[in-house]
């Protein structure tokens, strides 16, 4: 046992426990770390530590042996318990799914206004018919559809093809100009015109909406001549033939001069997919429901 004489003791140790310094107060050794007459006790480490250790270790034997835990290759054990969390997510997705397809086929062949009056109905479907339009139509069309440039705005009384839920089913199934069996609607190509001509023409289209179109001008022959077959007399546009009005603010890519301009030398065609290869035609029904609601939902 080192005594105090040694050299290497610890100072104020006690003679008759060498390098051992016990705290008078806790009865604990110290460890001889001294900070502006702070000492460091040498205390055990905590018995509640120590058991919630073991309990701990206890806990991941029995979910080791219980739960699927261990990896094999591509697969993995399922523990004694069988558990398979892919196998329960499918069977969870596969009762709601049930839940959706009740209330859902009942757009298969729909009668719009009588499903409009049905109000539980409704507040099953139009939760998953903002989804439907969020996944599939928010992308082009805008959130609330509100629409952009290039893309027409859902959300007025605006139609190419008309804005009823039945019609707006056929737009979303068959697509513009998506393929041969799509709805066509094109701007042709009229760089053909003279360049005064055109900007005559750009100049007499721009001001139709705010009524600034003297219909005995140059302009309006011109107008008459090369657009009114599409768009109609005085550019109230042409339903069912994919021309649009003219003489509104809903013009899908713009409808100041240089816009016109634009147009007149390249022509437009948009396209819209064809959905009926994506949704069933009970999704693409609810859509075109919840689509012809949006004005009505516009604040």
């Amino acid at each position: 046992m080192t005594r105090i004489s040694d050299p290497h003791a610890l100072p104020g140790a006690d003679p008759h426990t060498g390098n051992r310094r016990i705290d008078p107060v806790t009865g604990y050794d110290t460890t001889g770390h001294d900070w502006g007459g702070i000492q460091e006790l040498n205390t055990p480490f905590p018995k509640i530590a120590t058991i919630a250790l073991l309990l701990t270790f206890l806990y991941s034997v029995v979910a080791w042996v219980l739960l699927p835990a261990w990896p094999t290759g591509r697969d993995y054990t399922r523990g004694l318990w069988g558990l398979d969390q892919g196998r329960m997510a499918r069977d969870g997705f596969q009762a709601v799914d049930a839940v959706r397809q009740g209330w859902l086929s009942r757009f298969i062949d729909p009668d719009f206004a009588a499903l409009a009056s049905d109000d539980l109905l409704m507040a099953q479907a139009m939760p998953a018919a903002a989804r439907l339009f969020a996944d599939n139509c928010a992308a082009c069309h805008g959130t609330s559809g509100s629409g952009g440039p290039g893309f027409p705005a859902l959300d007025d009384a605006d139609w190419l093809w008309g804005g009823e839920p039945e019609i707006v089913a056929e737009t979303i199934a068959l697509g513009i100009n998506a393929a041969d069996d799509s709805r066509v609607a094109e701007m042709p190509v009229f760089d053909w015109l003279e360049p005064a001509d055109r900007q005559a023409l750009a100049a007499y289209v721009a001001g139709l909406p705010q009524g600034n179109a003297p219909a005995d001008s140059p302009a309006a022959i011109l107008f008459a001549e090369n657009c009114a077959a599409c768009h109609g007399d005085g550019g109230t546009g042409g339903l069912l033939a994919g021309a649009p009005s003219l003489t509104d603010h809903s013009v899908l890519y713009g409808q100041d001069e240089a816009a016109i301009l634009s147009t007149l030398r390249h022509g437009r065609r948009g396209i819209m997919p064809a959905w009926s290869q994506r949704l069933s035609p009970a999704e693409i029904n609810l859509l075109a429901f919840y689509v012809s609601t949006l004005p009505e939902a516009k604040p």
